[in-house]
């Protein structure tokens, strides 16, 4: 009994002398920055787990795209909706002056896309007319809303849609929001499958594993070819000065074939967009470092 206490001992120490280090090594990357940088770390096979930050509620922008995905996937999963089901586009689904790569394709609108399509649109490239497009299909935002409540997870909200966030004044764009740690924790739910079926659980993994946005944030410095199921989100400089968010988060497979999640949400800075998703970079690059330490 004497060495299973000395030997939990030892694992406990070097789980704190790991955090230490990981501590030590994010504040030397955040210090100095004027922002407010959120990090939460969750590995699954070991259970590790790291934050800064935390705990506080930080503005989601285009993450939340995951948290309608698996909204929009449940109702699959109900046999309520299917991938392969079409949706027509008219002209005044595809709203001018906000990113939207189906707009760029279409600029005509008149198509009929795909349910699948339109997912992959919008979380793998971040499309905003996608995102209110399954928004409108599902409900509106009160429907993943209750959907997330009803999973258990916890600090996330969800208020606002794409073209509403746009529309009124910028501060609405914090109304939309989750803490780093709610963020690692509900991808967790959603690798366990506890959100979805193995089925939709698959088809999202995909699509965020080809996610095309945020090559400067959390994959910029892993070794080329990692894993890494992602989304991100960026709100720009609403009112020339203040960056509300620039966040990503995702699902990290390391050599081993181990796993963990992480969430870096940089929120009201003032620094520049390079130095802001350098912050993420960095970050991201440190915790790899700590994992295959």
């Amino acid at each position: 009994m004497k060495k299973i206490g000395l030997f939990l001992l030892l694992i406990s120490s070097l789980a704190a002398a790991q955090k230490s280090a990981l501590e030590q090594k994010i504040s030397s990357i955040t210090q100095g920055k004027k922002a407010t940088v959120g990090v939460s770390v969750l590995g699954f096979e070991n259970n590790f787990k790291y934050s800064k930050n935390g705990d506080k509620k930080l503005p989601t922008l285009s993450v939340f795209k995951f948290h309608i995905a698996c909204a929009v996937l449940d109702l699959v999963d109900q046999k309520k909706l299917s991938l392969e089901q079409k949706l027509f586009l008219k002209k005044e689904d595809l709203l001018e002056n906000t990113w939207s790569p189906i707009r760029e394709k279409y600029p005509e609108a008149n198509v009929s896309l795909s349910l699948s399509e339109i997912l992959d649109y919008t979380v793998s490239l971040s499309d905003n007319n996608g995102c209110d497009i399954l928004l409108r299909l599902i409900g509106g935002p009160q429907t993943v809303q209750k959907f997330m409540d009803s999973k258990g997870v916890k600090d996330f909200q969800i208020k606002y849609n794409e073209d509403e966030m746009h529309k009124k004044n910028w501060k609405a764009l914090y109304e939309n929001y989750s803490t780093p740690n709610s963020a690692v924790q509900v991808l967790k739910k959603f690798y366990d499958g506890a959100l979805l079926s193995k089925k939709s659980t698959d088809y999202l993994m995909q699509i965020m594993l080809g996610t095309k946005t945020g090559t400067n944030k959390i994959i910029e410095q892993l070794p080329k070819g990692t894993p890494v199921a992602h989304k991100t989100g960026s709100s720009g400089k609403p009112d020339n000065v203040l960056t509300v968010a620039e966040n990503d988060m995702g699902i990290i497979t390391l050599p081993n074939g181990k796993h963990y999640a992480i969430a870096i949400f940089v929120s009201n800075s003032t620094e520049t967009e390079v130095v802001n998703c350098k912050i993420v970079s960095d970050i991201s690059k440190a915790v790899w470092d700590d994992f295959n330490k």
